[in-house]
């Protein structure tokens, strides 16, 4: 262990970061890393060169890494580089966007130097916009992209809190901190004062009915946002507020079976509080304005932070494990994931599982038959539980007992008001509460039939199916969140389904000549329906705590049923 270490990089070009425990050996701090990757061994040695364009100008940012390890560096504004390899069979692997990869065996030289050659992706790559796909250089509207990995880079919830600050022209804005919460979309502006802003969401080419916490980040592939006229010309009026596409994750043909598992586990604690007068200052303010005198509960020595009484520390935990792979005629990805996700706010949190399977097979040489289907069970809870109570209360009212226990509620000049803190909330979970469950699947089946005999014409007919079931149900007990401790209970159940369909006939042509010409034609028939129904029961004076809001037609007092809470929609093209 008397291996001396000469040299340790940060790879910043690969954003590469990892913590080193470091031991105390023959007196001094050594760190632990692979030996083949950082320390002296026989046929170790230091290369250097100069990586350059093919006109000769020195290339900066170029990532030049040793093949199977982690040693790398990047070459500086000149195109130079200097790197340490273990052994004369190290090969280096050159990379820069824009510039052909390029590997080198180093052998028993010191200085290497390489041009690369440019490619020209960047014309040729296809960019997704609505009803297929097309090439970079002929795309004439407005298509932001983004990948999954990129993505993924956020631990959130749903694809929209992972697109805040990610793309230009879209604005993400979260209406609510409560978890598991859809946020507000708008792409380039709002456009209407009355009627609806939000975007279409189109989930692997079918519209998409649900909501976008629905959809697990983690199977994703992509998103590409249209956000000009061209959405319109594709989808119509509903294309109006621009249109997300979202791509999810498939096998590739020719894979063996892999096996993935990503997860993580986090706390979630407070930003920021919200700036109220301690104890000193409000008293001080009380007595400059000369109005009010201190209540029954309050006194000046007193100083109570009710904020600190009422948040908590979450838990966001995420896994998900995964199958994908192919054969030469087909590609299969199936993945199963868990959310849980812990409010600030005692009781507030959401729940998510996710089961999604895609297949895509050949049959034949001229038929693709294939299925993506996503399925969804998700608990939201807590909604009942706001901060109210905190900002509303006197810093210098005291909400404990002599013998040290929590009031039931404190008197101020003005007010009185229910004492809400964190263990009282949490003891009071099954007498408050506020849960909605929903379950939802979204499936998509397509054939697709190539003409024989005509290069570039398609045939294909795409089948969405998709349901989607919300009940939601708050019961508040007697007494609770009340000045009063008589005050009679309180319950509701509310339901909403959605049923959608989508039938989709689609002929197209693509075909280039002599390399240089192209055709791209599409003629396509499209038919969808769409049924919403909701309604909503209130209930008064539940004769037991153990109902909660299970069975309100045995409510000692008024049902009501709302007119303005029941809605039918049907809609379709």
């Amino acid at each position: 262990m008397n291996t001396r270490i000469h040299s340790f990089r940060r790879l910043t070009s690969a954003k590469w970061s990892r913590l080193v425990p470091l031991i105390l050996l023959s007196g001094g701090l050594t760190p632990l890393l692979p030996r083949t990757a950082y320390a002296q061994v026989a046929g170790a040695h230091t290369v250097s060169g100069k990586v350059t364009a093919e006109n000769g100008e020195g290339i900066p940012g170029v990532t030049v890494v040793v093949k199977g390890t982690t040693t790398g560096t990047t070459t500086d504004a000149d195109g130079n580089y200097t790197i340490s390899v273990p052994n004369d069979n190290s090969v280096l692997v050159l990379s820069s966007v824009g510039y052909t990869k390029q590997e080198l065996t180093v052998g028993n030289r010191t200085s290497i130097s390489q041009s690369l050659v440019a490619e020209n992706q960047a014309l040729t790559e296809v960019k997704v916009i609505g009803y297929g796909t097309q090439r970079a250089e002929a795309v004439t509207g407005s298509v932001a992209s983004i990948s999954g990995d990129n993505l993924r880079e956020v631990p959130v919830a749903n694809i929209g809190q992972a697109l805040q600050g990610r793309l230009p022209g879209v604005q993400i804005s979260q209406n609510s901190s409560q978890p598991g919460a859809s946020p507000q979309i708008r792409i380039r502006g709002t456009r209407s004062l009355t009627a609806s802003n939000d975007p279409l969401v189109v989930l692997d080419g079918i519209p998409f009915p649900g909501s976008i916490g629905d959809i697990n980040p983690n199977d994703i592939q992509s998103i590409d946002i249209l956000k000009d006229a061209s959405a319109t010309a594709i989808y119509g009026s509903r294309g109006a507020n621009g249109v997300v596409l979202v791509t999810t994750k498939g096998g590739r043909k020719g894979q063996k079976p892999q096996v993935t598992y990503s997860g993580f586990v986090g706390v979630k604690t407070l930003f920021a509080k919200y700036p109220m007068m301690s104890g000193p200052e409000f008293v001080a303010l009380r007595k400059a304005a000369g109005v009010y005198t201190n209540s029954l509960d309050e006194a000046d020595d007193v100083n109570i932070d009710w904020q600190d009484l009422l948040y908590r520390t979450g838990i966001q935990n995420n896994q998900n494990v995964g199958l994908n792979g192919g054969t030469e005629t087909g590609r299969y990805n199936f993945n199963a994931g868990y959310y849980k996700e812990q409010g600030v706010i005692p009781t507030q949190q959401y729940t998510r599982f996710s089961i999604r399977g895609t297949l895509d097979q050949a049959v034949g040489k001229y038929v693709r038959l294939g299925f993506t289907t996503n399925n969804t069970y998700s608990l939201s809870e807590g909604s009942n539980v706001g901060i109210y109570g905190a900002l509303n209360s006197s810093p210098i009212a005291n909400p404990y007992n002599a013998d040290g226990t929590l009031k039931r509620t404190i008197k101020m000049p003005l007010d009185e008001q229910w004492v809400t803190t964190r263990d009282v909330v949490e003891a009071n979970q099954d007498r408050w509460l506020s849960q909605t469950r929903s379950l939802a699947t979204y499936n998509a089946l397509f054939g697709e039939f190539k003409m024989p005999g005509v290069e570039g014409l398609k045939y294909r007919i795409n089948l969405g199916v998709n349901y989607r079931q919300s009940q939601g149900g708050g019961y508040t007990g007697q007494g609770i969140n009340a000045i009063s401790p008589t005050t009679v209970s309180t319950a509701s159940v509310s339901n909403a389904v959605t049923t959608d369909y989508t039938v989709e006939n689609i002929l197209s042509y693509d075909r280039t000549f002599g390399g240089k010409h192209n055709i791209n034609a599409l003629a396509l028939y499209s038919a969808s329906n769409n049924i919403y129904n909701q309604s909503r029961i209130a209930a008064r004076d539940i004769p037991s705590d153990a109902f909660q809001f299970y069975n309100l037609g045995l409510a000692a007092g008024q049902i009501t049923v709302n007119p303005n809470d029941q809605q039918y929609r049907k809609y379709g093209l």
